[in-house]
């Protein structure tokens, strides 16, 4: 509809500047299929302020032309290189032809239909156009809507300009733009008129023949890409400048409406690779989202790519395939599968990720060689083989991607339903070519609106993906509120088996303070005292890691402590039985010392590679020792001394010496010692430390030994 508009609008501008004299109709005579008994050798155009469709008879011939040694030009160029030999080609297009790949209208089937099929290379077009041209009139030529693929005009022999770079060993090619080149009115006019010019320009419109002619260019590439590929898929088109401008404003935006959902379909992956990064924040042990996120990136590359190469010169046609096909499609199809292998939670078989990978590296290897990117690396022989490949590890990626389908939908039932649709719809983006190159209709027009298959394909794949990450999240977010329910719990718990913050025992006063990191710590310390004999135990360590699974360790721990303490209060065993519980844990490992006091004040102190205790300010000097957890059967260090009266002893964890501030200067030692010398209790420690800058846990317990009064006998 848009197209039709388009053609409306130009119409009324040329009605509104002059005359349009269409070309006569026998002159659209043949086809290399019609080869018709007597084609007519020129063209009668009769131009006003108007455009005139070039449709024909052209006269075309495969190969290149040899140069004139004397102009050292192309001899098929020249106006009198006598063309009567070769085939006759007509432009016209079929009613209600559009072009496979685009969907424009007015689509003409190229060379490899008509009779030179497999044939890429050189090619020549020639016309010869008899007009009639009023005096200081300027002339133009709108270069074909569609060509195969680079290609230069000459008018009379004489180079009106080009379409490509056809200085190097082999042209450099682009997508088709529009390309509008300037007649030589002042050479022509040397041409038509024999008399005079003052005479001339009395006389009016003066008539004379012109010829025009195409050197094309066509890369092996598109043989395999463009259906009936070869030359023009459409007229040039011939008139005054003016006229000609217009329509090429025309083609221009005709062209960026054409393209615009490539542009969109680069923003609305963009955006939605956003998302799928941003989803992570919600859950980062869902590593589906950062995958989704890099398909979806992408997906936007690969039509910003395209885009750039429809509507510029910046990129061409090997770069485009190289960026696209060789790299980018390859990489989307593995990524699909690993999407789906992640989603489904499918951990075996355990290969499958080398073997994507591998078939990735054979897929962007066979279709670099096989879409002859690298020109002449490979013989074109060879490279229609390398195709073959391309194609049979395309069909295994798209079997390989519904196999893992099935399996999801084997294991997770509706998930896997959901996504099937999904899968197929990537079937039709992935053969979208070869659909199309079996001449399979792949474009509509309902209510005079262009649609594609694979443009509907991928809105649909947008559109469920979107809701199908819309539904794991609603679950992400309904797991994680699950989760966060069990570490509260799990806090709660830890609250529970702590010790109580102060506590006085005959001639000992004990205070403790514990400020986990997060919800849950890992740092942990019990305080038990014997009715027995009136000694107290005290076991305090630090188990690696923070959070929930840190807390769980801590739990175990504490376990086996109040465990041991039923049978024994030797600090030594109890080492020994805390480090073989957390052996064949993986990477459960703690420090940890326990120490125990005398009714006397004598003190019992074993160390497994925990900070040592403060006396009285001072740091009880003690052989180093292994942490828990690290080896079956390790020595722990172990001492006794004696407390007096008014002794301090302050035990803590690393979360003290650890705490960092803004500027990442520690806590340190030398700052714990001079706290010690201030401080009076474990509140007044825990609090320093935290407001320095808490990133650990910090735990910390100070135990005084007071004065026994004992009765005396009178």
């Amino acid at each position: 509809m848009a197209r039709r508009a388009a053609y409306s609008l130009l119409m009324a501008g040329v009605l509104a500047c002059g005359s349009l004299a269409p070309a006569q109709p026998a002159s659209q005579s043949a086809s290399l299929s019609d080869s018709p008994a007597e084609p007519r050798s020129t063209e009668h155009v009769i131009l006003g302020q108007s455009v005139v469709p070039l449709y024909g008879p052209w006269k075309f011939t495969i190969g290149d032309s040899p140069i004139d040694p004397k102009t050292n030009k192309p001899l098929w160029a020249g106006p009198e290189f006598d063309d009567s030999k070769w085939e006759t080609v007509n432009l016209t297009p079929k009613t209600g032809a559009v072009d496979p790949v685009d969907g424009e209208p007015g689509y003409v089937p190229g060379w490899t239909a008509k009779g030179h099929p497999g044939y890429w290379g050189y090619a020549w077009y020639r016309i010869r156009v008899q007009m009639r041209v009023s005096p200081g009139q300027g002339l133009a030529l709108l270069g074909p809507a569609d060509v195969d693929d680079a290609y230069q005009v000459f008018d009379n022999g004489k180079l009106a300009g080009e379409f490509g770079v056809f200085s190097g060993s082999k042209p450099k090619v682009y997508f088709t733009l529009p390309q509008k080149f300037i007649l030589d009115e002042q050479g022509s006019r040397d041409t038509w008129f024999s008399a005079d010019k003052f005479e001339t320009l009395q006389r009016g419109p003066a008539e004379t023949t012109r010829v025009l002619s195409f050197r094309l260019w066509m890369e092996p590439s598109t043989l395999i890409s463009v259906p009936d590929a070869g030359g023009m898929h459409s007229p040039p088109v011939l008139g005054d400048a003016d006229a000609v401008a217009a329509r090429y404003q025309l083609r221009w935006l005709s062209l960026i409406r054409a393209h615009a959902s490539n542009a969109v379909q680069a923003a609305l992956f963009g955006l939605l690779a956003a998302v799928a990064f941003s989803l992570i924040l919600f859950d980062r042990s869902d590593h589906v989202y950062l995958w989704m996120g890099a398909l979806f990136l992408l997906f936007a590359a690969f039509f910003a790519v395209v885009i750039i190469g429809s509507w510029t010169e910046l990129l061409s046609i090997p770069v485009i395939n190289l960026l696209t096909d060789g790299l980018t499609v390859p990489l989307i199809y593995a990524a699909w599968i690993m999407v789906w292998r992640i989603w489904f939670g499918q951990h075996r078989p355990a290969w499958l990720p080398r073997l994507t990978a591998g078939m990735t590296l054979l897929l962007m290897a066979s279709t670099i060689l096989g879409e002859e990117i690298f020109f002449g690396l490979v013989p074109h022989a060879v490279a229609v083989h390398f195709m073959t490949v391309s194609l049979v590890l395309q069909l295994l990626f798209f079997a390989l991607l519904l196999w893992v389908v099935v399996e999801g939908i084997r294991r997770q039932g509706l998930e896997g339903w959901l996504v099937l649709p999904v899968a197929l719809l990537r079937g039709i983006d992935a053969f979208a070519v070869q659909i199309t190159l079996l001449h399979v209709r792949m474009i509509w027009f309902p209510f005079g609106v262009t649609v594609y298959a694979v443009q509907v394909s991928s809105l649909l794949v947008a559109v469920v993906i979107a809701l199908l990450l819309l539904r794991r999240l609603l679950k992400s977010v309904k797991r994680q509120r699950l989760m966060a329910l069990d570490v509260k719990q799990a806090q709660e718990v830890q609250q529970v088996i702590l010790p109580e913050a102060r506590l006085v025992l005959p001639g000992l006063t004990i205070e403790s303070e514990y400020r986990p990191a997060r919800e849950v710590g890992g740092d942990f310390f019990q305080i038990i005292p014997n009715k027995t004999d009136g000694s107290l135990l005290i076991v305090a360590g630090d188990v690696t890691g923070k959070g929930l699974k840190a807390g769980m360790l801590v739990a175990l721990l504490v376990g086996a402590i109040r465990t041991q303490a039923q049978h024994e209060f030797d600090p030594l065993g109890m080492l020994k039985t805390l480090n073989e519980r957390l052996l064949g844990r993986n990477d459960a490992q703690a420090t940890c010392l326990a120490l125990r006091i005398a009714s006397d004040g004598a003190v019992t102190l074993a160390n497994g590679g925990h900070i040592a205790p403060y006396l009285n300010s001072e740091p009880i000097a003690m052989e180093g020792a292994l942490p828990l957890g690290m080896m079956k059967g390790a020595e722990f260090s172990l001492m006794h001394f004696q407390l007096i009266p008014n002794d301090k002893l302050m035990l803590m964890s690393d979360g003290i010496v650890e705490a960092t501030d803004a500027e990442g200067h520690l806590f340190g030692f030398e700052r714990v010692s001079q706290l010690l010398l201030e401080a009076k209790s474990a509140t007044e420690i825990a609090n320093a430390a935290q407001s320095f800058g808490q990133e650990d846990d910090i735990s910390v317990i100070s135990v005084t030994r007071n004065l026994v009064y004992e009765p005396q006998l009178v």
